[in-house]
C-alpha cells in the first residue's frame, strides 16, 4: 500500500502580533495545520514554529486572503471580541479519533464560557475520561482555535495548560473573554 503524501508539505507559516504577544499560524492549501500561542518573544515563537513544522516556509504578513482573515479574527478574539472561530477549517488528518472528539466539543464552548474536564468527558459519553480529556487538550496544536483554555478543573480551579506561560496564559485568556465570572482566582498565581 502506498502512503498518502502529507498535505502540510506545501504549507507555510506566519507570525503575527496580538494583545497577548507574538502568535503564529501554519497552514496548507486546504486548512490550518497549527497555531502557536506566544512564547517569551517573537524569536522564540519563530523557533517553536520551525521546530514544529520544519518543512514549512515562513511568510510575512499580509498573507493570502483566507489566512489573513483568520489572523485578523484571532487578533480580535485575543483582544476580547467574541468569536468562537468554530468555522475555521483545521487539518486533523493525523489526529487520534478521541482527540478529534475532544477538540470538536471544545470548539462548541461559547466564547467567555467554560466547561470542566469532567463535563467534557460526560458530554462525550465517558464520565471517567476527564484525565484523557486533559491529555488530549494538552496536545492541542490549534489553540486558541480549539479553545482548550475554556476547559477548567473542578471547583473553579484552572487545571493545567501546556502553552507557554502555563496557567497564567490560560487565566489571561479567560479574563480577556470574561470567562472567569463567578470564579475565585489568585491574580498573582502563575
Amino acid at each position: 500500500m502506498q502512503s498518502q503524501p502529507d498535505p502540510r508539505a506545501n504549507g507555510s507559516f506566519a507570525l503575527f502580533e496580538t494583545a497577548i504577544g507574538w502568535c503564529a499560524i501554519a497552514w496548507s492549501a486546504n486548512a490550518v495545520v497549527g497555531v502557536q500561542l506566544p512564547e517569551a518573544n517573537q524569536a522564540a515563537t519563530r523557533a517553536r514554529m520551525r521546530w514544529r513544522y520544519p518543512a514549512l516556509s515562513e511568510v510575512s504578513e499580509p498573507c493570502e486572503a483566507r489566512i489573513q482573515a483568520i489572523i485578523d479574527r484571532l487578533r480580535a478574539a485575543l483582544a476580547g471580541q467574541a468569536d468562537t472561530l468554530a468555522d475555521v477549517e483545521l487539518d486533523m488528518h493525523d489526529t487520534p479519533a478521541f482527540y478529534r472528539q475532544v477538540y470538536e466539543l471544545a470548539r462548541s464552548i461559547p466564547y467567555g464560557q467554560t466547561l470542566t474536564y469532567g463535563e467534557v468527558a460526560r458530554a462525550l459519553g465517558d464520565p471517567g475520561a476527564a484525565r484523557a480529556v486533559g491529555q488530549a487538550l494538552g496536545k492541542n496544536p490549534f489553540a486558541p482555535i480549539v479553545p482548550c483554555h475554556r476547559v477548567v478543573a473542578a471547583q473553579g480551579k484552572m487545571g493545567g495548560f501546556s502553552a507557554p506561560g502555563g496557567t497564567g496564559t490560560k487565566r489571561k485568556m479567560l479574563l480577556i473573554e470574561g470567562g472567569l465570572k463567578g470564579h475565585t482566582i489568585d491574580l498573582f498565581a502563575t
